[in-house]
């Protein structure tokens, strides 16, 4: 009979243990360590994330109740304050670059997306998560409120996410916009939010196309009307330029307006510099959109990132790195699966199974069949003839 390890352990596998410890060296996470290594770290922190442990006690009381299990994991139980020591002062660079490693993993089989042109497609957008000023003073977003805001670009092939930064809550989406190079050829999709005149002809002269939102107080004259396909809910597609003084001066070139009616009846106006699609492509990229929505509510209902284990800046961006690492080995395992799958079932039904001894890739496949059951030799028969 095929024994295996537990589930635990084989989505464990999906980390290289050489490259794991190269990253060790690299960010020099274990100067000065005494006995608690970083994949010791690394077990315990995923284990608070597809365990859902609320806190230290149950991060180390729940490995310490399957510690016979833990042999095939490679790591040792921590203590409270050991695990508590090592995510405020051991280096978040080693959970970012085991982010990475994993991203590139998934991306080698990610499903295309739905659209059929070749260029990239990244969501852009931003969310706010409310902490306590008092506990996290370092995150002060109003006088009496704490936030932190996690700026993400999503890859709309297999909807997996690419670049994430934290900031404080007050800190605007343009700043960190600024900061990010596309290469030519990307098309970025992003609401009002990021409508910032030099960001938009900053794009268009790196050769990246967005799709947008027009806002309702920018001054434009329609300089060409074009035909619109018949039963799309396309009402108009134009060029237009600016004519404020301010956008003449930073936009100057042609633009395109593509607006269509929604089912609910509303008006949306959408606006890009990619002048040769479709209009009825222009508004389905902006509806696909909003996948970054979703997937914003996904890893705030179904992993650990709207409360915190540790109270300091380096700990919180630990358990962030290692939610969004959580959300790449449920990713992957959405991929490889030929189940049914939604996210909210698979981190549910995962959570249960952890620590039982069965095939991943089997039990991925047909959650709900049994496993085998193991044959018994049967004992022949005495002969005292």
């Amino acid at each position: 009979m095929t024994r295996f390890c537990s589930i635990f352990s084989q989505l464990l596998q999906l980390f290289s243990r050489h490259d794991f410890e190269k990253a060790v060296k690299a960010t020099r996470a274990e100067r000065h360590a005494r006995g608690f290594r970083s994949w010791d770290q690394f077990v315990a922190m995923l284990f608070c994330q597809l365990g859902r442990a609320h806190s230290l006690r149950e991060i180390c009381g729940g490995l310490a109740s399957c510690e016979g299990r833990l042999a095939h994991l490679g790591a040792k139980v921590p203590a409270k304050s050991t695990l508590a020591y090592a995510n405020e002062h051991r280096p978040h660079e080693l959970f970012k670059g085991m982010f990475y490693q994993l991203l590139e993993r998934c991306q080698a089989i990610a499903p295309p997306k739905k659209f059929r042109f070749k260029n990239k497609l990244l969501s852009l957008d931003a969310t706010v998560i409310r902490v306590c000023v008092e506990i996290f003073d370092w995150a002060k977003f109003q006088r009496t409120k704490g936030a932190i805001k996690l700026h993400f670009t999503l890859d709309h092939d297999g909807y997996l996410p690419t670049i994430m930064v934290m900031t404080q809550g007050n800190r605007s989406e343009m700043a960190v916009a600024h900061r990010w190079k596309f290469a030519p050829g990307t098309v970025l999709v992003f609401d009002k939010a990021y409508n910032s005149m030099d960001w938009l002809w900053e794009l268009t002269q790196s050769g990246v196309f967005f799709v947008t939102r027009l806002r309702a107080a920018i001054e434009y004259r329609v300089v060409e009307r074009r035909k619109v396909p018949q039963n799309r809910r396309i009402i108009s597609d134009r060029l237009i330029r600016f004519t404020g003084q301010i956008g003449r001066r930073k936009y100057p070139d042609p633009l395109r307006v593509v607006v269509i009616e929604t089912e609910q009846g509303e008006r949306l106006e959408f606006l890009t510099n990619h002048l040769e699609w479709g209009a009825s492509t222009i508004a389905a990229i902006y509806k696909d959109r909003w996948q970054i929505e979703l997937f914003f509510k996904a890893i705030k209902q179904n992993l650990k990132i709207k409360t915190f284990v540790g109270t300091s800046v380096n700990a919180l961006l630990i358990q962030i790195w290692t939610a969004l690492i959580a959300i790449l080995i449920l990713k992957y395992l959405q991929i490889r699966s030929s189940f049914g799958w939604s996210l909210s079932n698979l981190v549910a039904l995962l959570r249960m199974n952890l620590f039982v001894y069965r095939d991943l890739w089997s039990w991925l496949n047909d959650p709900f069949k049994g496993p085998p059951i193991p044959t018994v030799p049967v004992q022949g028969d005495f002969d005292f003839g």
